[in-house]
């Protein structure tokens, strides 16, 4: 009893402590900057446009994600073929490998030097230093966390419901549309809400491919390397609580969830 005793001190002694180490900063973060911050919002037309392109560009990289990889996802949840595994590696590889080198392998490739990147540019497209690059960089690092929880997502959905729709004279799309997207859209919408918010943070893969027009996290960057702590505080600090807002939706969304039997 006694080293059961002991041991339930020194795991609350250490979940304290972490606990420590996660929230304080945070916290000290928004208590030194928020409310300049937010001030800044009225008279700060560079965080104005910042912030807005950070929301536009991670939006349309939410979309385009939702809409690639969700037959990714359901493609590795439901199917069984040769090269499942690695289509599953390479779908994580952007989630282990440094994002700033994840910009510079997407500069190699969509940069005007490239020949996709040239043709793009002889089309009209321009993506390096846009905001087309801005939205490829948010793609490339925060999909492959739509894909592995739209994966989940599907994967709890009884493949039974599927067949018997389709033994009732539905084809595969049709039954996976009245069936399996309706039974997995919270789940879905979970995995949406956590692959914009992962955009919005983005700065490796951004700032290499794309540093101006800039975003939130790439102007916390400027405004400290230029003007030092007290000038990035303010933006550091919006970007934070504009996090909460993703955050508190995803509560929502697995708080609503029913109980799992």
């Amino acid at each position: 009893m006694a080293s059961r005793a002991a041991l339930s001190v020194v795991v609350a002694i250490l979940s304290s402590l972490f606990l420590l180490f996660v929230v304080v900063p945070v916290v000290g973060l928004v208590s030194s900057g928020g409310a300049r911050g937010i001030a800044a919002l009225a008279s700060d037309a560079e965080l104005r446009a910042s912030l807005l392109l950070t929301v536009v560009t991670a939006t349309i990289a939410t979309v385009l994600g939702v809409l690639g990889a969700t037959p990714v996802a359901y493609l590795l949840a439901r199917r069984a073929f040769p090269g499942r595994a690695i289509l599953a590696a390479l779908m994580d590889l952007p989630l282990v490998i440094p994002h700033p080198v994840a910009g510079i392998a997407l500069l190699l490739v969509l940069g005007r030097a490239s020949p996709i990147g040239g043709a793009l540019y002889a089309a009209g497209l321009r993506v390096a230093s846009s905001p087309t690059g801005i939205v490829c960089a948010m793609l490339f690092v925060s999909a492959p966390l739509y894909v592995s929880a739209a994966r989940e997502a599907f994967a709890r959905v009884d493949a039974r419901y599927e067949a018997v729709a389709r033994t009732l004279g539905d084809d595969a799309w049709r039954a996976f549309r009245r069936v399996t997207l309706p039974l997995s859209a919270r789940g879905l919408t979970a995995a949406a809400v956590v692959m914009w918010a992962r955009a919005v943070s983005e700065f490796g893969a951004i700032v290499i491919l794309t540093y101006n027009p800039k975003v939130v996290s790439v102007l916390s960057y400027d405004r400290f390397t230029s003007y030092g702590l007290s000038e990035a505080l303010p933006v550091a600090a919006v970007l934070v609580l504009f996090a909460i807002v993703p955050l508190a939706a995803l509560r929502a969304l697995r708080a609503g969830a029913p109980a799992s039997r």
